[in-house]
C-alpha cells in the first residue's frame, strides 16, 4: 500500500483523493500522536496534565475546496480536545512563523496544494517549532487512522475562534527581516520599482503589503483571488504575464510567488527570468559577505545546475546536495548547521529568518541586495553562469519503477556515456505529480534537447501504464 505522505504533506485531487473525511480523520489522529509526543494523552481534552489547554493554528490558500477542507481539519482538531486558531488565508510561511512565535501553539495545519492547479488541495502539518513533521511522526498519524479512540465531552471539547490578527503580525516580521533595527522613513527598497505576482493565491494580500511596507514601488498582478484562479495563467509557474508587465512598467525587478507563497521567482528589468539557483547565488554571496554564512555552505537539491557549484566556490561557498524537496534540505541544513539552502524551483528557506521555505521573505532579501549595492537584477545574477537545462516531465507512466527498470538504466548509462564530463543526467519520480522527471544538462543547448528527448522516450515506452 503506497504511504499516504509525500514529500509535501497529503496532496491529489480535492474531493476525490483529498477529502473532507480524509481531512477530519487526519486532524483527529494528528492531534492525539502530538499529544502523545508532548505528554498528553488521547482523550484527556488536550491539558496533558499541564493545565494548559492545547492549541492548534488552522489556515489555508484561496482555492475553494480549502473552504470545506478547513472547516473539517477545524472540526477533527476541535473533536479530539484541542482549541483551534482559524487564521484564515494566509502564506504556508506565515502560518510556520506564527506556530514557531508563539510557544504555547502546539500545532499548526495548512490547507493549501502549493502550486499544484486549483482542483488539486493538500494537507501539511507543523510542530510547535514551525517544522514540518518528520517521516516517522507522518507514519505514526497514517497509522493511527480509523483507530477507535477515547472522545473527550463537555468542558474537553476544544473551542474555535478566528485569528485574522496574525496576517499583520507576520508582515511586520517580513519587513524587520530587511530592516536590520534601523528607523528610515523611505524603507529599504526605497526607490525600488517592482512588479508583484501573486499567483491569485495566499500571497495576494501579505506580498504587496509587505514590499510596499519595506519602501518599495509596487505594481500587482495575479492578486485577484477567487477561489478557482489560483496559479492559473500567474505565479511561479507562469512568468509569461510577469515579463510583460516588468517591461512594461519599466520596473527594476519582477517577483512571482506560487499558490501558497513558499516560493519566489524574479524577473530582470529586461524581462528576464532569475531562477532559484541564482537567487540562492546571489543570496549566498550577501549572507557570506555580511558574516551571516557560519559554516561556509549552503544546500540545495540534485536538480541545481551545475552553474551554481562553480559560482559559489569561486567564492569559497562550499554547496551539499540533497534528494529534491525542500524536507531534505531543511533536514541537512540542521543537522549540518546551515543556515541557506533552497531549489531551482525558486524554494529558498533562511533559517535565520524562517523555519521554512518563503517566497515573500526571499523576494524582500533579493530586492534588499539590489538596493544596497546599488546593482541591477541582472547584473546580481551574472554572478552564476547557467549550464544550459532541459526539463522535461512524462506522464501516463509508473514512475514507482524509474530506479529499478533495466532499459531506463542502460538509456541513462549510454546518454551519461555521450555527455562525458560535460553533462550530466538525472530521472526522478515526482513527489507531488503523477509523472517522472527527466533533466539533462550539457555543454549546449542542442545536446541537452536530444537527450532529455531521447530520454524522456525511453521512459515512456518502458514504463508506460498497462
Amino acid at each position: 500500500m503506497a504511504r499516504l505522505f509525500g514529500t509535501d504533506g497529503v496532496r491529489g485531487l480535492a474531493n476525490r483523493d483529498i477529502t473532507a473525511e480524509l481531512a477530519l480523520d487526519l486532524s483527529v489522529s494528528a492531534a492525539q500522536v502530538l499529544g502523545d509526543l508532548n505528554g498528553a494523552l488521547s482523550g484527556d481534552g488536550g491539558h496533558g496534565g499541564t493545565g494548559r489547554r492545547r492549541r492548534a493554528v488552522v489556515a489555508r490558500d484561496p482555492r475553494a475546496s480549502g473552504e470545506f477542507l478547513a472547516a473539517a481539519v477545524i472540526a477533527g482538531l476541535a473533536s479530539a480536545g484541542m482549541d483551534v486558531e482559524d487564521a484564515g488565508i494566509l502564506p504556508t510561511p506565515g502560518l510556520a512563523h506564527v506556530v514557531a512565535a508563539h510557544h504555547e501553539i502546539d500545532l499548526g495545519v495548512m490547507i493549501s496544494a502549493s502550486h499544484n492547479p486549483m482542483p488539486d488541495n493538500g494537507i501539511k502539518f507543523f510542530d510547535r517549532t514551525g517544522a514540518k513533521l518528520a517521516d516517522d511522526i507522518e507514519d505514526a498519524i497514517e497509522a493511527r487512522l480509523d483507530q477507535p479512540w477515547q472522545r473527550p465531552v463537555g468542558h474537553r471539547v476544544g473551542r474555535v475562534r478566528h485569528a485574522f490578527e496574525y496576517t499583520d503580525a507576520y508582515v511586520a516580521h517580513l519587513i524587520a527581516t530587511v530592516s536590520d533595527g534601523k528607523a528610515s522613513r523611505a524603507g529599504p527598497l526605497s526607490g525600488l520599482c517592482v512588479v508583484a505576482d501573486c499567483a491569485h493565491g495566499a500571497a495576494s494580500a501579505v506580498g504587496p503589503a509587505a514590499l510596499r511596507a519595506a519602501g518599495a514601488d509596487v505594481h500587482v498582478i495575479g492578486a485577484s483571488p477567487d477561489g478557482w484562479n489560483i496559479n492559473d495563467g500567474y505565479g511561479s509557474t507562469h512568468l509569461a504575464r510577469l515579463r510583460e508587465a516588468v517591461v512594461a512598467h519599466g520596473a527594476d525587478a519582477g517577483l512571482a510567488f506560487d499558490g501558497d507563497a513558499d516560493r519566489c521567482l524574479a524577473i530582470d528589468a529586461a524581462g528576464e527570468v532569475v531562477d532559484g539557483d541564482q537567487i540562492l547565488v546571489i543570496l549566498a554571496l550577501a549572507e557570506s559577505a555580511g558574516g551571516r554564512l557560519p559554516t561556509g555552505t549552503i544546500v540545495t537539491t540534485v536538480m541545481s545546475n551545475l552553474g551554481l557549484r562553480v559560482a559559489l566556490e569561486a567564492h569559497g561557498i562550499a554547496v551539499e546536495q540533497t534528494a529534491v524537496g525542500d524536507r531534505y534540505v531543511l533536514e541537512a541544513m540542521r543537522s549540518g548547521g546551515h543556515v541557506l539552502g533552497g531549489e531551482q524551483s525558486g524554494h529558498v528557506v533562511m533559517l535565520n529568518h524562517a523555519t521554512t521555505g518563503d517566497g515573500v521573505l526571499t523576494g524582500l532579501h533579493l530586492l534588499a541586495r539590489m538596493a544596497a549595492t546599488g546593482s541591477s537584477m541582472a547584473a546580481l545574477a551574472a554572478a552564476m553562469t547557467r549550464f544550459p537545462q532541459v526539463l522535461l516531465n512524462v506522464a501516463g507512466v509508473d514512475k514507482a519503477r524509474v530506479g529499478s527498470d533495466v532499459g531506463v538504466a542502460e538509456a541513462v548509462r549510454l546518454s551519461e556515456a555521450r555527455l562525458g564530463g560535460y553533462g550530466r543526467v538525472l530521472l526522478r519520480a515526482s513527489g507531488t505529480e503523477p509523472v517522472v522527471r527527466v533533466m539533462v544538462e550539457a555543454a549546449d543547448e542542442e545536446t541537452a534537447q536530444a537527450e532529455a528527448a531521447g530520454l524522456a522516450e525511453v521512459v515512456a515506452s518502458q514504463l508506460a501504464l498497462t
